[in-house]
């Protein structure tokens, strides 16, 4: 099960599993941010490359703007993932903390 919900600060929330059946979905939400873009990692379980995807093109449009993606609460798994597919060189990651 995947989820992605705004809170309170007008941030992201991704919980569950970000795959291929869920790309389109998040994809039409991180369409409509702008600007800055902070996202919480931290129930996040498992992304696919197509995940990993849906991040890049927000990060290079949100770039092309003048913005960033800003992923935050990222866990050791996660953060694994980011790491062998270079993707920790992309885009601002912060770890969860210890």
């Amino acid at each position: 099960m995947f989820s992605i919900e705004p809170d309170t600060s007008g941030n992201l929330i991704l919980s569950g599993r970000l795959d291929a059946s869920q790309c389109a979905q998040a994809q039409a939400v991180f369409d409509k941010m702008s600007n800055q873009v902070s996202v919480d990692c931290s129930k996040l379980e498992y992304i696919s490359s197509a995940g990993l995807g849906v991040l890049l093109k927000t990060q290079k449009r949100l770039l092309s703007a003048n913005g960033k993606l800003r992923l935050t609460g990222v866990n050791p798994h996660i953060r694994d993932i980011f790491q062998y597919s270079g993707f920790d060189l992309i885009v601002e990651i912060e770890l969860l903390p210890d």
